[in-house]
């Protein structure tokens, strides 16, 4: 009895934490949105979009051609993959055709120097870029027509030297695992980036899009910064942080792909973020787990049925869910601009009780595998390679 007792106190314990991070949320959303600035419709500075690719992955074609549409006067697009016939490229070049209006180059990187390949790509194309700001995109994304003038608003600022966009995660090919990652994306990432955004302001970027200016990069010593780390989006925000410049978080969101349609490369995956997370920022990484409500519901309800106290346990339930409503709504709805019913009320609080089980599993090894090979994480999210 006395143990059920301590459980069903620790569930509620957890469900005070998780609603104290929802109505923190809530205020991100509301302090985000209250805090857009919009510069002239005349700001429209020369831009270098640069597009590290890596195969022909799913929908390439599509996401490509999202980025030659933008209603922008003058940018460029540069394109760069490991080897000259990496079939990304071919897609690239392929669209390219297409829009001719639009300059677009292509390049390739060679074998590898580093950890991180998509580094190397961005440093090739960095020193090829022709203008001053450079605008770094996944392939993996798509965008609407004013992305480009949402990316280049903050720079109308001088002290701004780094800007990012939040996203929306799409099941590219439908299926559950897909959708439940992608729900992850619109809802618990946004949720965690409106919560720092108040908190402290922005001291990262994400990596589905990050812009800097030439000279802020010149001062952390460029992409090179990131060869051995797998959150390259991370080091290089904090990098822009660190030396004095402003990181603004664009009222823009965009469309992240999910491509993981099965339950296992969907496992891995969300695992391998967590992981990086935990190792890139410890301290906050380990007092997420406070911030997961269905865990908690669930286990305060147990204990509830298990001491006989039917209405407790259906309180505790109940309430968990009713936090992640909130934080759906505010986060993935109002913000993110997810429109499903489904995924915002029924999906999320299933992908909340997952999410804490990959924060477990972020403690129980320190290795990764990434494109094909293993690494060992390090303090800092610094990758070795494990022969």
């Amino acid at each position: 009895m006395i143990t059920l007792s301590i459980l069903f106190a620790l569930g509620c314990f957890g469900l005070l934490t998780s609603t104290v991070f929802a109505g923190m949320v809530v205020a991100g959303a509301r302090f985000h949105r209250s805090a857009r600035v919009d510069a002239p419709k005349s700001f429209t500075p020369a831009l270098t979009l640069l597009k590290p690719l890596h195969g022909a992955e799913p929908g390439l074609e599509e996401n490509l051609v999202t980025f030659f549409e933008q209603d922008y006067p003058d940018y460029e697009i540069l394109f760069c993959a490991r080897a000259e016939d990496d079939a990304g490229l071919a897609i690239a070049r392929r669209v390219a055709e297409r829009f001719p209006q639009v300059s677009a180059r292509f390049f390739s990187a060679g074998e590898p120097r580093a950890i991180n390949a998509k580094a190397q790509s961005m440093e090739v194309m960095a020193a090829a870029a022709r203008h001053s700001i450079l605008v770094i995109s996944d392939s993996d994304v798509r965008v609407r027509p004013e992305y480009l003038r949402a990316v280049a608003a903050p720079f109308a600022d001088p002290t701004v030297g780094a800007m990012t966009c939040l996203y929306r995660g799409v099941a590219v090919e439908g299926g559950l695992w897909a959708r439940l990652e992608a729900v992850g994306m619109s809802v618990e990432m946004t949720a965690g980036v409106l919560v720092a955004n108040m908190l402290e302001g922005m001291r990262f970027v994400l990596g589905p899009t990050m812009a800097f200016r030439t000279e802020t990069l010149r001062q952390m010593g460029g992409f090179a910064v990131t060869y051995d780390y797998c959150a390259d989006d991370f080091v290089l925000g904090n990098e822009a942080f660190q030396r004095g410049w402003k990181v603004a978080l664009s009222h823009h969101s965009i469309d992240h792909m999910v491509l993981h349609s099965e339950f296992l490369a969907s496992l891995k995956h969300q695992v391998r973020w967590m992981k990086s997370t935990r190792f890139s920022r410890p301290k906050g990484h380990f007092g997420t787990s406070l911030t997961f409500s269905m865990p908690f519901a669930l286990l305060a309800c147990g204990a509830a049925l298990a001491l006989h106290w039917p209405v407790a346990a259906l309180v505790a339930l109940g309430w968990g869910v009713l936090t992640r409503a909130a934080i759906a709504w505010a986060a993935g709805r109002m913000v993110a601009g997810e429109t499903s019913l489904v995924a915002l009320f029924v999906l999320y609080p299933i992908r909340d009780l997952m999410g804490f089980g990959f924060w477990a599993a972020s403690y129980l090894s320190s290795k990764v595998l990434w494109r094909g090979r293993v690494y060992r994480l390090l303090p800092g999210g610094r990758m070795e390679a494990i022969s």
